[in-house]
């Protein structure tokens, strides 16, 4: 079997599953199995596939058409530029998360600031942080030890010196001697009705779902900032937009301020 005669029969199986990019999807699972690049694979679609080759990507299709996302066949993601290891235990990094990082780029900050990343996830934030800003202190707190796992790997892989910590959002930075002075938080955010598509729905819920109207994590947190001794000046949260003048009050009564917006990025600063 050629590639070529292999992407055809593997985009049509894939339509017949539902799969919106199946051509885009079977394209990058043939350029990992072949470690080649697109444009190799588009000029010579005659090239011959090994039968352990075959096997490879057949099994990843069939994966792929049950929805699992590509990231948890690849392990692999992209975020800010950088490629990080992605599997079943984490949300994959989406794309509006990156506005985060340009806003946290534009703050006034310390010369040596503390950042924390609450809900760390895959690291990709925190870690993205402590690589953009190599003078900070970057600090990544989830509640799932197994999120840290995956984050500790990545954590290693970009060499990088971020602190990674078990605990509920704020909790386990009440006591400590250096308070972050940034938090940065894409919490679970979807409410609980909220019809989501296939691939989200392999995702793990614990990192998507936030309470009825999807905003009740953010309530504890801005809650708890208020508890620490010293509050952060910044918080950086992501949600959808319908959700932003909900969290607007959310972060007023915490005498919280709206310092500006940018798609489904908010900051907030003390009074």
């Amino acid at each position: 079997m050629t590639s070529e005669q292999w992407l055809y029969s593997a985009v049509k199986y894939l339509e017949q599953a539902g799969i919106s990019t199946a051509r885009l999807d079977c394209l990058v699972l043939l350029e990992d199995v072949l470690q080649t690049n697109r444009a190799q694979l588009l000029a010579h679609p005659e090239r011959k596939l090994t039968p352990m080759q075959q096997a490879a990507l057949q099994k990843l299709i069939k994966r792929r058409a049950t929805h699992e996302p590509l990231a948890y066949l690849r392990h692999k993601t992209e975020f800010y530029g950088r490629e990080f290891y992605i599997d079943h235990r984490v949300l994959e990094p989406r794309p509006e998360s990156e506005t985060m990082i340009d806003r946290l780029k534009t703050l006034r900050l310390p010369k040596h600031p503390v950042v924390a990343d609450i809900g760390t996830g895959s690291g990709a934030l925190a870690i993205t942080a402590q690589l953009e800003l190599p003078a900070a202190t970057v600090i990544g707190v989830d509640i799932d030890l197994s999120c840290l796992e995956v984050a500790a790997r990545n954590n290693s892989i970009y060499h990088t010196c971020v602190t990674l910590i078990q605990g509920n959002l704020l909790e386990p930075l009440i006591g400590r001697d250096t308070l972050p002075s940034v938090l940065l938080c894409n919490l679970p955010y979807v409410p609980d009705s909220f019809q989501i598509n296939p691939a989200a729905m392999r995702e793990p819920r614990l990192a998507i779902f936030g309470g009825k109207d999807g905003l009740d994590l953010y309530r504890k947190l801005f809650t708890q900032a208020c508890n620490l001794s010293e509050k952060p000046r910044f918080i950086l949260t992501e949600s959808m937009p319908p959700q932003h003048d909900d969290l607007i009050h959310i972060a007023t009564d915490t005498h919280y301020t709206l310092v500006s917006m940018d798609d489904f990025i908010q900051i907030f600063t003390t009074d």
